[in-house]
């Protein structure tokens, strides 16, 4: 085991404790196969599932697991800007939405930024189940921390994912967040989940392996 898989294994109980303290269903996980095979375990058969924009959920193969064994409202898919709009409208009111977080205090709160609203509205109210996938390297000490790794690190990342020759955002243009107020910015909600209600109704998912931005 290597130092930083010895550091996450005594790390991930006292976050899971703080996240259940919130009234999350919460589990740590080594692995992304492990994560995989829990996120599945979930899934209620014949649950028709969505999902928001999450390099994590991906990463650990379950986007491409749900979409051979269960229903799904695949935004992926959609023919046209038009459609894939409307796949993410319906997704909130799917049986099962997965997604990531930017980040995780460890006194258990759910920190998010987001560019259409689409995936921090799916956390706050809709699904009737939420799964969220994290890997340890999404815990931070505190909401500030949080909402500074967003500015810092997933925020002008997943801009540089996204960007077109044409963007004006700060983060696009210096690489890091100055605050813009771009048209194309995708940091235009900022949701912090300081509970769950009802309990148990979004389930995280923490992962020993690096996943995300």
């Amino acid at each position: 085991m290597t130092p930083l898989e010895m550091r996450n294994e005594r790390y991930a109980p006292l976050v899971v404790k703080n996240l259940c303290s919130r009234g999350f269903d919460a589990c740590y996980v080594r692995t992304r196969a492990e994560a995989l095979e829990q996120s599945l375990a979930w899934i209620p058969q014949g649950a028709l599932v969505g999902w928001g924009g999450s390099l994590s959920v991906a990463q650990i193969g379950l986007l491409d697991a749900v979409r051979s064994t269960h229903p799904v409202l695949d935004r992926d898919a959609a023919a046209s800007e038009e459609a894939r709009q409307e796949c993410m409208r319906q997704a909130l009111l799917c049986d099962v939405f997965l997604t990531g977080s930017n980040a995780i205090s460890e006194d258990g709160r759910l920190i998010n930024m987001d560019g259409n609203g689409n995936r921090v509205a799916a956390l706050t109210f809709g699904p009737r189940r939420v799964i969220v996938v994290a890997g340890m390297n999404k815990v931070v000490p505190n909401v500030e921390a949080g909402i500074e790794r967003i500015r810092t690190v997933a925020g002008p990342v997943n801009m540089m994912r996204f960007i077109k020759s044409d963007s004006k955002t700060a983060c696009s243009v210096t690489g890091i967040c100055r605050n813009c107020n771009a048209p194309d910015c995708i940091c235009n909600s900022l949701v912090i989940t300081r509970r769950c209600r009802p309990a148990g109704r979004i389930k995280v998912l923490l992962v020993g392996e690096e996943l995300g931005i």
